[in-house]
């Protein structure tokens, strides 16, 4: 693995809205197989199992400099950690923890 590894996540104002995303907030990332729309999903959750957001990946959501969630996949088991660097917009940047 990198030594460091970024990813976009998208759909903030969807659930929690980006005023509730902080530089150094924790996240957990669990594939949702489930999916109907995205074999390769992964949903972003905050604290308590409440889901905030998806790990960008589609070429227009993926910020230049991140990782698509179809790379990220091959990265982890189930679940991981990350933490967020800083919000723009509607996205944030986080990074996969290692």
């Amino acid at each position: 693995m990198e030594d460091r590894c970024f990813l976009t996540i998208t759909h903030i104002n969807d659930y929690a809205g980006t005023e509730t995303f902080r530089p150094g907030m924790k996240l957990k990332l669990k594939k949702d197989h489930d999916n109907p729309y995205d074999d390769e999903a992964i949903a972003v959750y905050m604290n308590r199992e409440i889901r905030c957001g998806w790990a960008a990946n589609c070429t227009y959501t993926v910020c230049r400099g991140t990782r698509s969630a179809g790379y990220l996949q091959h990265l982890f088991e189930e679940e991981a950690a990350c933490t967020v660097l800083f919000v723009a917009g509607e996205f944030a940047i986080a990074e996969l923890d290692v």
